[in-house]
């Protein structure tokens, strides 16, 4: 090929390039205005609008019917901090979020280390921690319920069987938060040890099997190589837990309904027994505003320090 001609070829080939991507951008820009026009309609009718609307209608003295007319400004925010449960529902999240952070989340994690191995049953022992997840939360909690029934349920059977009297868990203000914890911790661990147990499969052996080869201890290769590599999941696993727990509500009203004396009350479920259930939709909107907030304002911060790269 003379050089005449190869300069032919390059000043032939700019045009197609420059088609071939003025064609990549224009599919580019058609699949975005077929898919996000509703997208975008979804998400202001069930996200935008009704946070719009608990936001407006928390300023009324309202009780649900009719339109509300009764404007009292900021009283129902008052009113919510003022009442002594929301303290008691909002510290009972906390401790969710503590357990969850300090005993779920290092179960799942260890319980994934040792399963993402391959070894006889271990598909079959995935499956079976993996399952309490899949149930539905009700169901969950009518389940343990049933357990935890001082009179009927299995754990009274067990004390039974050594002559013992069993206690009532749910019906106590001083055991009544640890049962749901436990609940909490069996339900949400398997989702965990999933998300592990996919990174770790995921991740690159040739560097596994070099720290070995240069002498490493399994612990040196664990707190050097393996965790570092999973530090993304990790932190993907601590937002899930956190919001999680804020938002956490299925599992408490078949359980103990919030009670005793609101002693196991989460603040959405703060929000269900002192608002939905009283007629007090303006003051349950004020919950629903001060959640929503809380969980915004977790979300952008730990994106903001500990996702920015993500």
């Amino acid at each position: 090929m003379t050089e005449r001609s190869g300069a032919i070829v390059m000043r032939s080939g700019r045009p197609v390039a420059a088609a071939y991507r003025k064609k990549a951008i224009d599919g580019r820009l058609t699949a975005l205005l077929l898919f996000l026009p509703p997208a975008l309609l979804l998400f202001t009718l069930f996200v935008v609008l009704p946070i719009g609307e608990a936001a407006w209608y928390s300023g009324f003295n309202w009780n649900g019917f009719g339109k509300p007319t009764k404007w009292i400004g900021l009283d129902n925010y008052r009113f919510v901090f003022d009442t002594r449960g929301f303290g008691t529902a909002f510290r009972n999240n906390l401790l969710i979020i503590a357990v969850s952070l300090t005993i779920q989340l290092p179960l799942a994690l260890t319980l994934a280390l040792i399963l993402a191995e391959k070894f006889r049953g271990s598909v079959a022992l995935r499956m079976l921690f993996f399952l309490p997840y899949v149930l539905a939360e009700v169901a969950t909690g009518l389940i343990f319920s049933f357990i935890y029934d001082g009179n009927y349920g299995l754990l009274a059977s067990i004390y039974r069987a050594f002559g013992a009297e069993a206690p009532h868990l749910l019906a106590s203000t001083q055991t009544s938060m640890l049962a749901i914890l436990i609940v909490v911790v069996w339900k949400y661990f398997g989702f965990h040890m999933m998300l592990f147990i996919a990174a770790l499969q995921g991740m690159d052996k040739n560097l596994i099997e070099a720290a070995r080869i240069d002498g490493a201890s399994r612990w040196q290769v664990l707190r050097h190589i393996v965790v570092p590599l999973l530090y993304p999941t990790i932190r993907l696993s601590i937002f899930f837990a956190v919001v999680g727990s804020l938002q956490l509500f299925d599992l408490v009203m078949p359980l103990t309904r919030g009670g005793p004396a609101d002693s196991s009350n989460t603040m959405v479920s703060f929000l269900y027994n002192h608002g939905i259930s009283r007629m007090r939709v303006g003051f349950g909107s004020a919950i629903g505003v001060i959640l929503f907030v809380i969980c915004v304002t977790f979300a952008i911060t730990y994106k903001r320090w500990f996702m920015r790269n993500e």
